[in-house]
Parts: C-alpha cells; sequence; structure tokens
C-alpha cells in the first residue's frame, strides 16, 4: 500500500519531538527554531559529504551543485533568526531556566559542518578535495607559494581553467554564507541576552565569535589579483 502524505513524512512523529519544560508561549517557538536547524544541519552534511567524496574522485561539477545548495541552506537558516527576533527579550528570560545546560554550541551536527568544510581535520575535508583536483588537473600544491600560484594562474586565465575557477568560488560562497549565518546568530543572542553569560556555562555571544574563514588562501588570492 503506498504512504499517505503523513505516513511518508512520519508527521506524528515528527511532531511529536517537541516537548516544552515550561508553560511559556514562546518556548515552543525556540524548540521548533533550533529543531528546524538542525534537519537542515543534516541535509547540509549529506551534500557537503557527497561534494567531498566526488572532490576526492577528482569530479569538479557536482561538488560545485551540492555547494550552491548548501550556501542557498545556510543563507536561509540566517532567516530562522528573524523569526526569533519576534520574542522579546524579556519573554525568552520567561523559559530560559528550562533549558537547563542545554547550549546551542553543542549541537554536534554544527561542529561537524565546520570540521568538514575547513582544512587541518582528522578525515578528509572539502579543502583535501580541492586540493586533489588541482593536482590532477596538473597543478603543484604541496607548499603554500605553489597553491598561491596555482589560485593566480587559474583566476588569471578563467576561460581555460573555468571549471576550477567556479569551484574555487563555489567554496568561497559557502565559507562566506556560513560565517554570515554564524554572525546572525551573534546578533540574535546579544538582542536576547545582551553581555549576559550563555547557557551550559558557555561565555554568551563571544563564544560565538573569533572563527576565520574556512579557506584562508582563497580570500587572500583577492589582494594579489
Amino acid at each position: 500500500m503506498l504512504p499517505t502524505y503523513s505516513e511518508y513524512l512520519r508527521l506524528p512523529e515528527l511532531l511529536g519531538q517537541r516537548h516544552p519544560r515550561s508553560t511559556e508561549h514562546d518556548e515552543l517557538l525556540f524548540i521548533t527554531v533550533h529543531q528546524t536547524c538542525e534537519l537542515w544541519f543534516r541535509q547540509m552534511l549529506t551534500e557537503l559529504t557527497a561534494a567531498r567524496d566526488d572532490l576526492l574522485a577528482g569530479e569538479t561539477y557536482p561538488p560545485r551543485s551540492r555547494l550552491r545548495r548548501c550556501h542557498t541552506i545556510a543563507r536561509m537558516l540566517a532567516t530562522h533568526f528573524d523569526v526569533l527576533d519576534t520574542m522579546a527579550p524579556q519573554d525568552f528570560l520567561r523559559f530560559r531556566d528550562a533549558l537547563g545546560t542545554a547550549s546551542g554550541l553543542q549541537s554536534a551536527q554544527f561542529r561537524q559542518i565546520e570540521l568538514l568544510s575547513a582544512r587541518g581535520g582528522r578525515e578528509p575535508t572539502l579543502w583535501d578535495g580541492f586540493l586533489t583536483v588541482l593536482g590532477k588537473a596538473g597543478f603543484s600544491v604541496a607548499t603554500r607559494a605553489e597553491r598561491s600560484a596555482a589560485y593566480g594562474e587559474i583566476a588569471m586565465n578563467r576561460r581555460e581553467h573555468q571549471a576550477l575557477w567556479e569551484l574555487a568560488e563555489a567554496l568561497v560562497d559557502h565559507d562566506q554564507a556560513w560565517s554570515m549565518f554564524r554572525q546572525r546568530h551573534v546578533h540574535t543572542v546579544e538582542r536576547q541576552i545582551g553581555s549576559r553569560p550563555g547557557t551550559g556555562g558557555t561565555a554568551g555571544a563571544v563564544s560565538l565569535t573569533g572563527r576565520g574563514h574556512f579557506y584562508p588562501e582563497l580570500w587572500e588570492l583577492r589582494a594579489s589579483l
């Protein structure tokens, strides 16, 4: 028997996951926004993992498509905070104690996205995949100087290296969109609790700032063009 809409999406189980710990009206909104973010984080991880694997295999088009999707998701995630901003800070404080030690910084998927995106992780990352593609295209990438020369060659000869240029720009787009999402989060935290410490023993808004770019070398390229 073919499933109904509700059965296919498992709506009873999905909607049954919202369990406010207080009687305050706005706690349900707070839960809904954060649970929705986690669903989109899972989709981003699916896309980024596939993009990484395709890059390691030497592909260029599928990763660009997947990164474009992640860029769009990250931009949409930033708008979730517009909804949270409809909640007055005094209304948030009415149920804040119900969070206990829970903090958004405990999101495993959030950390996984950053580890998968940046360089230097224990597992292969998108950056490792990008360097693999450059290597397969005949560029030397062992040293920073060699990589810088490769980026310059690609940037100044875009017609010849169109796929590689668009791939590099897709990584920058992903980097920028995620950074803007993080910054939007900071603004909402500041709007709700100001300079107060965050939940779970965190430092609040301060703990959400300070991460640099995923791909600093691609950003530094701009200064040398």
